[in-house]
């Protein structure tokens, strides 16, 4: 494993900006940072193998493709051993429609978001989750009606403002 880097001002805009495009090119991203391409070049890849960069992904209009339905989903178990987080956790983790699980603190244990074609393919999901004994003591679905807006960047250069 890579031990870590200490991260300046400038990797916090790097990680910023491709954030913003990860199709940027080299030369466009060392530009918007104030490095020449080489040192910038450099510094992707240190904080790739570092692994503050884990990826990059196509964001896909979903919309267009066809109708779905997005639920959150609070999740409460009946136990709270570590073996029952974590086979709950490996159980959410094989269910492709779920896309974020959120362990918690409150009422409830768990915070999950599915994207699946519609009710009746959530209310599967949700019975072969309850069949398969995984720990669920009980959960409640909250239905998104309208998705005004989300937001794919975090603020990156203000939470981390303090870099040098």
């Amino acid at each position: 494993m890579t031990p870590p880097l200490k991260l300046d001002r400038i990797d916090v805009k790097i990680l910023a900006e491709l954030q913003k495009n990860g199709r940027i090119t080299n030369v466009e991203l060392a530009d918007l940072v104030a490095l020449s391409p080489s040192p910038c070049l450099m510094r992707v890849k240190k904080l790739q193998q570092a692994g503050y960069i884990t990826g990059y992904s196509a964001q896909i209009n979903v919309a267009k493709l066809g109708e779905t339905l997005t639920v959150f989903t609070e999740f409460t178990l009946k136990n709270h051993r570590p073996p029952d987080f974590a086979r709950f956790q490996e159980a959410l983790e094989k269910i492709d429609s779920c896309i974020e699980c959120h362990l918690v603190s409150g009422g409830y244990d768990y915070l999950a978001k599915f994207v699946t074609s519609g009710i009746v393919d959530y209310q599967n999901i949700i019975e072969s989750l309850i069949d398969r004994d995984v720990g669920v003591d009980k959960y409640f679905s909250f239905v998104v009606i309208k998705t005004p807006f989300v937001k794919t960047q975090i603020p990156l250069t203000r939470l981390f403002a303090e870099r040098s």
